[in-house]
């Protein structure tokens, strides 16, 4: 991302005798995006759907974005021990097919990007609708057929899935007429549209999700089998008013709303942030993010991450955005204060995906307790990331979290929620011996 949020930048510290110390240290705290020289790639999601039984054979459809700049194609390994066949590719953007090509692992390498790709395999070579723009993105759907009789087999009558997954968000639908009887990895159990029961799940951790899917023949079929339409009704057990059955009872994995956090020096009580957002409604032509109570918002901005395309985020009331006919697909209060983003309006079969930008001021939220930071705000997304001021270290934190460090020393912390209500953060750090 170009801009830099809220943050004062010296390109030469002995030319800008003005810049002050804490102007100097909140330029450490902007908003971090990493380069890549190799292929990389984010948000993936996969859904498998489990054929008969006896073709030991099952449907894939593998979401991922390109991340790494002015790439120009994409290659998706296939899996030692399968069969692929039925390839098809999509650009998610325009929803329009896209050009692809089988290719040896020792053709893959001829790309500058793709140094070590495994010369043993063979990779799926895609060419993308265009070039990924800097800190953009490309998206795209690959659809395939596998078949693999080591990982989908017949044991007795039940039907076993035994594949480990290395990406971090999947589904498993079965196939008619099943019902899960085993599930190694914690999951949400959904049912599609045509009554078949799925299985979701999100896998934070390290290495592959070791996943062993049991199931039987004993569920309803046809008409019996249809789930009923999910309602707004809110729990009556809940201690506060909670979600609707339609909320809770999404798929989790399949959200692909994300946030970080870059907490500024504790006294600022600020934090930049951006989160993704993808828009597929035909019709809407705007992002409405409304500022939560008890917080400032400034220096809004948002850009397409498909096409690097900058868009003009604008401040105003909910009243006057009512008054803009601004179609964000969603209600706001009149009294509400938002950070409204036109966009030009979806057609159907199109998607986009957002970036918005901002640093909130919340003196409740995150603060300074003596000599202790204390950041405390709920965080609604399924992935969420809060990136620690340069020069202090965690001491607490309540939700669990995975942690790692940027290259310039900054402590990240990736909160995950693979349930529907939010995680209520509570970190508190300090200071590390010599402030680096």
């Amino acid at each position: 991302m170009k801009e830099l949020i809220g943050v004062v930048v010296c390109l030469a510290l002995p030319i800008c005798p003005a810049v002050s110390a804490q102007a100097t240290q909140t330029t450490k705290d902007r908003p971090y995006f990493p380069s890549a020289v190799n292929q990389t790639e984010a948000d993936e999601y996969t859904r498998y759907e489990l054929l008969a039984p006896e073709t030991a054979s099952f449907r894939i459809y593998y979401e991922v974005t390109a991340t790494t700049a002015g790439a120009k194609f994409f290659y998706n390994p296939i899996r030692k021990g399968s069969s692929a066949s039925d390839e098809s590719v999509y650009d998610a953007m325009l929803g329009t097919p896209l050009h692809f090509e089988v290719v040896s692992g020792v053709e893959a390498r001829k790309d500058r990007l793709m140094p070590d790709a495994d010369p043993a395999t063979n990779y799926i070579r895609v060419t993308l609708a265009r070039p990924v723009p800097e800190h953009g993105e490309s998206r795209m759907v690959i659809l395939k057929t596998y078949k693999d009789a080591n990982s989908y087999y017949l044991d007795g009558k039940t039907i076993v899935f035994n594949r480990p997954l290395g990406i971090k968000r999947n589904k498993i639908v079965l196939p008619s007429g099943y019902e899960a009887v085993g599930m190694t990895v914690p999951s949400q159990i959904l049912t599609e549209k045509d009554g078949r029961i799925a299985l979701s799940f999100l896998h934070p951790g390290a290495g592959e999700a070791p996943l062993v899917l049991r199931a039987i023949k004993d569920a309803q079929v046809g008409a019996a089998a249809l789930p009923k339409a999910l309602t707004t009704q809110r729990s009556w057990e809940s201690p506060f008013e909670g979600q609707t059955e339609q909320e809770r009872l999404s798929e989790r994995a399949h959200q692909d709303r994300e946030i970080v956090y870059f907490l500024q020096q504790p006294d600022t009580h600020a934090f930049s942030l951006y989160h993704d957002y993808t828009e597929a409604r035909p019709g809407v032509n705007g992002y409405a993010n409304v500022v939560r109570e008890g917080s400032v918002a400034s220096h809004p901005s948002a850009r397409v991450l498909d096409t690097g395309e900058e868009l003009q985020a604008h401040e105003m009331s909910g009243a006057e955005m009512i008054a803009s006919k601004i179609n964000v697909g969603e209600t706001v209060a009149p009294t509400a204060r938002v950070v409204v983003i036109p966009f030009a309006p979806l057609q159907a079969g199109q998607t986009l995906r957002l970036r918005i930008a901002e640093t909130y001021t919340a003196p409740l939220s995150y603060r300074l307790e003596g000599d202790e930071l204390v950041f405390d705000r709920s965080l609604g997304r399924p992935r969420n990331a809060v990136v620690l001021p340069s020069g202090w270290y965690c001491t607490f934190s309540a939700a669990p979290a995975l942690v790692s460090q940027l290259p310039d020393g900054r402590v990240r912390l990736d909160y995950w929620d693979d349930r529907p209500e939010a995680v209520d953060v509570l970190l508190k750090a300090r200071r590390r011996v010599g402030g680096q």
